[in-house]
């Protein structure tokens, strides 16, 4: 590895090496095969009929409550159109995914940030928040291995938040791409799963079991929310990409998801591993809670160390991360999201001498 290749701990995505490509090829012969009609039609805005009812039958609902989209990020954005208005208070954890963020103000929602701790969102601060008198619509939660922060959301926060938007009317979006990309601890229930009274929206993709490239995500709900999303999407483009969809529907009923999601896993619990070790050996002070799963590690650098500063230091030495602030409304300017995904385990170590370095010249600047 030469000194000019980029190390990028920037974007969350799989790396070339950890994608089923000859599956993949696979999965689109057969998909022409078993339905070639289906597969080259428009089809239905409610996305391609077989993987939606695999889909139904991975979450236990019934197919109406399936809608198939072009990636889970336009799942969340029909969500967002159809339940916030302008002015509508919506919940969202602190930090959250950045474009969420950008995605709910620009619907003209008042975002009111709670605290996320390792076990997930801080329950009693929310119910304090709403016996205060704030009236969320919607309440945002991204419950395994959060992006950016790497946490899970436990079991008993899980019920708390669910009895809590039965109590005070409003909806959780359960936004789980990461669910499957487990390296340790147990597998939890879904709110979803657990939901008795109707007040969940799921939401999840293939992105980071199959590749980004197969651009399919999607949504769970109420059947009536979801065929008026439907509405939505078939003025908008008629239908998600069928072809697309079939491909991923003969990649996951052939297996081949499964030994996907196992090599995904386990790539990247030791790119996670080798991260974790490195970033203690090479920064002192820095504070991080090593995730359980998923693609991302959240970094406290010492308040010496600014990211409006430290992220242009990085990329001159050749390594990309992304500022913490990105992912509040307010503060993180010496916190960094680094996403382990797309570095293979030989560049990881490289990648934190970089950044320690970095680091180092920040400190030093008055």
């Amino acid at each position: 590895m030469t000194a000019e290749q980029l190390i990028s701990f920037a974007r969350g995505a799989p790396s070339l090496d950890i994608i089923d490509i000859e599956g993949l090829k696979a999965a689109a012969v057969r998909a022409l095969d078993a339905d070639p009609a289906g597969v080259t039609a428009y089809g239905t805005s409610l996305g391609y009929p077989p993987l939606r009812e695999w889909i139904a039958k991975k979450h236990g609902v019934a197919v109406d409550q399936v809608l198939v989209t072009n990636g889970s990020l336009q799942a969340d954005a029909f969500l967002f159109e159809h339940l916030v208005q302008p002015g509508d208070a919506v919940v969202v954890e602190r930090p959250t995914y950045d474009r969420t963020l950008l995605n709910l103000q620009a619907q003209g929602g008042d975002l009111h940030s709670v605290t996320i701790h390792p076990d997930g969102l801080d329950t009693d601060e929310l119910g304090k928040l709403l016996e205060s008198g704030v009236r969320p619509k919607l309440a945002h939660i991204i419950p395994n291995y959060q992006n950016p922060a790497g946490v899970t959301l436990s079991l008993e926060k899980r019920r708390a938040l669910l009895a809590l938007a039965v109590e005070y009317g409003f909806t959780i979006f359960e936004d789980d791409p990461y669910a499957d990309i487990r390296f340790r601890g147990e597998k939890l229930p879904s709110m979803l799963s657990l939901d008795e009274h109707g007040v969940v929206v799921h939401a999840s993709s293939f992105t980071k079991t199959v590749c980004p490239g197969v651009r399919v995500g999607y949504l769970v709900g109420p059947a009536a929310l979801i065929a008026e999303i439907a509405k939505k999407a078939t003025n908008l483009y008629i239908s998600p990409g069928m072809f697309a969809q079939a491909t991923v529907y003969q990649f996951c009923v052939s297996g081949d998801i499964d030994r996907s999601i196992a090599k995904v896993s386990s790539a990247l619990g030791e790119r996670s591993r080798l991260l974790a070790e490195a970033l203690r050996a090479q920064i002192p002070g820095v504070r991080f809670y090593e995730p359980d799963g998923g693609y991302f590690l959240w970094i406290e650098l010492p308040p010496d160390v600014l990211v409006d500063r430290l992220a242009p230091a990085a990329a001159e030495r050749g390594v990309a991360v992304v500022k913490g602030s990105d992912f509040l409304v307010e503060g993180g300017h010496h916190a960094l999201r680094l996403a382990y995904s797309a570095v293979t385990a030989d560049q990881v170590e490289e990648g934190v001498r970089r950044l320690a370095a970095a680091v180092d010249e920040v400190r030093g600047q008055r």
